[in-house]
Order: structure tokens, then sequence, then C-alpha cells
């Protein structure tokens, strides 16, 4: 059973519990929520065609086993300057503090490939040993012809070595999301 815990504004209003968190995180328009969507099997997280629309940190408890945190996107959501460093200095502040966090979902839309902000999210989480994984999100999507940057192992200590490949629409690379996360 998937509960919605809260929608929180500041990381020390959060709930401190005993369950192992999993975040997802990505730029603006990267299809998270419908990825999170995809994979707990529900409609829990809200999603917009307008970028930049998760704006709190969000919980959701899946089972009394786990938390899924829904983060605000980076890179693109046409928000004020110091709207955008807050959410910066929020996320970094949940990634510092969080003992509850399991792993970090960096999610790349697979048709753009990695950019600036991902670069700096990935050596953020390396410097601080933050462990996460690259999940390349729309790919039931067509790839535009860029070179796209390959992303390893073995140039980021904290990421875990293999990057997952997925689909919310065509519920393609979900069984090995939720294997990590430890639900079905």
């Amino acid at each position: 059973m998937i509960k919605f815990v809260g929608s929180f504004e500041r990381v020390p209003d959060l709930p401190n519990t005993q369950f192992s968190e999993y975040a997802f995180v990505g730029r603006s328009n990267v299809g998270k929520s419908s990825l999170i969507n995809a994979v707990l099997g529900a409609p829990v997280a809200r999603t917009s065609n307008t970028p930049g629309r998760t704006q709190s940190l969000n919980l959701f408890n899946v089972d009394d086993r786990v938390m899924i945190v829904d983060l605000p996107g980076y890179g693109y959501a046409r928000v004020s300057k110091t709207d955008a460093v807050r959410w910066l200095e929020r996320l970094e502040e949940y990634l510092l503090s969080r003992r509850q966090l399991r792993r970090l979902f960096i999610l790349i839309d697979s048709r753009i490939g990695p950019r600036n902000a991902d670069l700096e999210l990935m050596d953020f989480c390396d410097a601080h040993a933050v462990p996460y994984q690259i999940v390349y999100t729309k790919k039931d999507k067509k790839v535009r012809e860029t070179e796209q940057l390959k992303l390893s192992h073995d140039s980021h200590g904290a990421m875990a070595a293999e990057i997952l490949e997925t689909s919310a629409e065509k519920k393609t690379g979900l069984d090995k999301l939720r294997a990590v996360i430890g639900i079905k």
C-alpha cells in the first residue's frame, strides 16, 4: 500500500523514520513524476506538462518498508534565481543530512543526455559520498542526432555501476528499478 506522507518545504520538517529512502531527482521535464508513478503502479506523484511543478520534498510510504522521495527538478524551470538557489541549497541539505537515504536516482532524458547541471550534481555526490544511480528516461522516444557524453562508474566513485534505462510510457526498465528499491 502506498501512502502520501506529505509535502515538505524544509528538510528539518521531514519525518524522522526508520525506513530507507530512495529519492528521485532530475532536470525539469525529465519525466520524474511519471516514472515514480510507473514504478509504484499508482498515480501518486503529480504530473504536469509544465516543467518545474514539483517544488517541495514529497514523501511516499510504500508498504511501511521504504520511502520514495520526489525532489524538485532543476536546470530548466522558469523560476526566479532566488528560488533556484533556495531549491539547490535544500537539495544539498537533504543529500547531506538524511541518514535514511540509500540511493539517489539521477534521472536523465535519454534523448538529450547529461547536461552540466546533471554533471555538477554527480560531482557533488561523488565529493560527499552520496550513493546515486543514473536512470535514463524516455527510452521509447526518438534520440536526437547529437554526440552524447558516456557516463561511467570508473570516473564517478559514488555512482552505481549499472545505468538503468526506462520508459514510463512503455513500462520498460521498471522491474530493475523496483529491484534496487526492494519493492514489487
